[in-house]
């Protein structure tokens, strides 16, 4: 009987019963960060200046810029294993002076066929600036073919820093100076400059960071500086937010959406653009106190309305954003350079829309150094987990690539 007694759960014990079962909800739905590779360990690259790309049978795809058996980049491959862990092979590496380019960066783009597209910041032969090139897998391995090296008479400003994009028609596009397109043709690739953005014209320069294309073939991206504010700097604009139309012909026309720096507007966007299925833009810039997170909204009359949705502070919230991506729900997820913890070394984190039009920042991972700096997620998967990249790592500046569940 008093057995019976000691095992009945007192009254007290049911009322904290579901608080308890809440919280122990929380704790198992609390996001799970995993470094699969830190690269420095021998030659198998180091200095990651990019994104991911998800192939479809699982397997991750990047470059580095640095490292490798010739310290002048390499290009790898993330496998998962039935264990859990991730195995990485090293599938190319580039010399100083590469014909095939060097000091390969940005995100790669795959096809529905597994081949995947690079870009180079320099190299590819004498009075080159950069390449595109592909690697294809056939039955004697992997194979690299240039399909498109840039030299002065381009007049495009060097390879895409940001790496390419690829519409479903298999065309590529990217910014070196000047936004181009790569078509596939029974020749080979042609180059078709689309719009290029010298310094001081108004409509903004300094096209570091990747376009996107949305349904009907409009292409949109940012300037880090140029447009019209004199704000910042030495009076050389703030940066603008721009779309490229497709007109008949063969030509393209170039709309300001956004001109940054103006009153009490934020500067400096940076990362490439993500739009959600209204139509809506989001990016972030780097030049407003730490940073913010901002709206790009269409209206109309035809303009576009800027709405910030959070500053960043110096703080345990991170500050200094980088590029964000967008979920089905509308959620976006980015990353910061710094802040957050200890070492000050950056944090993931979630901007969920609320109903009172608010948005709720959420801190998902703060780096530690050894599992990363400054880093952020590029890419979902089908399960709704993000790969990123970001600095630091087990052997020091070399960097990582991350998987969050959040």
């Amino acid at each position: 009987m008093r057995h019976r007694e000691a095992c009945a759960p007192p009254s007290q014990f049911l009322v904290l019963l579901p608080i308890l079962l809440i919280l122990s909800t929380g704790a198992w739905a609390a996001p799970k960060y995993k470094v699969l590779h830190s690269f420095g360990s021998g030659n198998d690259g180091a200095g990651i200046d990019g994104g991911v790309a998800l192939a479809a049978d699982g397997r991750l795809y990047g470059t580095t810029s640095g490292g490798g058996l010739y310290q002048y980049g390499t290009v790898w491959q993330l496998t998962p294993r039935a264990n859990g862990k991730w195995s990485e092979s090293v599938l190319e590496n580039f010399k100083v002076n590469d014909p095939r380019g060097d000091e390969p960066g940005g995100t790669p783009a795959v096809d529905p066929a597994g081949k995947i597209y690079f870009a180079t910041q320099e190299g590819g032969g004498p009075y080159t600036y950069g390449t595109v090139f592909t690697l294809a897998q056939g039955s004697e391995g992997w194979k690299l073919t240039v399909i498109h090296r840039f030299d002065r008479k381009d007049k495009t400003g060097g390879g895409p820093m940001a790496g390419v994009i690829r519409d479903k028609a298999g065309n590529l596009y990217g910014n070196g100076g000047c936004a181009f397109e790569l078509s596939p043709t029974a020749r080979g690739w042609r180059e078709t400059i689309l719009h290029c953005f010298p310094a001081f014209r108004g409509d903004g320069w300094g096209t570091y960071a990747g376009l996107i294309r949305d349904s009907s073939g409009n292409l949109y991206g940012v300037t880090e500086q140029g447009g019209t504010s004199k704000n910042c700097g030495e009076g050389t604009g703030c940066g603008t937010a721009y779309k490229l139309h497709p007109l008949s012909g063969g030509r393209w026309q170039e709309t300001i959406l956004h001109d940054f720096g103006l009153g009490n507007d934020v500067s400096y966007p940076d990362g490439p653009l993500v739009m959600d299925a209204a139509g809506n833009l989001y990016g972030t810039t780097g030049g407003y106190n730490s940073g913010t997170v901002f709206e790009l909204s269409p209206q109309s009359d035809g303009h576009w309305k800027e709405t910030i949705l959070h500053r960043f502070h110096a703080g345990s919230g991170g500050n200094y954003p980088g590029s964000v991506i967008i979920d089905a729900k509308g959620n976006l997820y980015g990353g910061t350079g710094y802040g957050g913890g200890q070492c000050s070394c950056g944090v993931i984190y979630k901007l969920s829309p609320q109903y009172d039009g608010k948005w709720k920042y959420t801190v998902l991972h703060q780096f530690t150094g050894y599992d990363g700096t400054g880093g952020g997620p590029t890419i979902f998967d089908g399960k709704g987990n993000l790969y990123g990249t970001g600095g630091g790592g087990a052997y020091g500046a070399g960097g990582v690539v991350f998987e969050l569940t959040p």
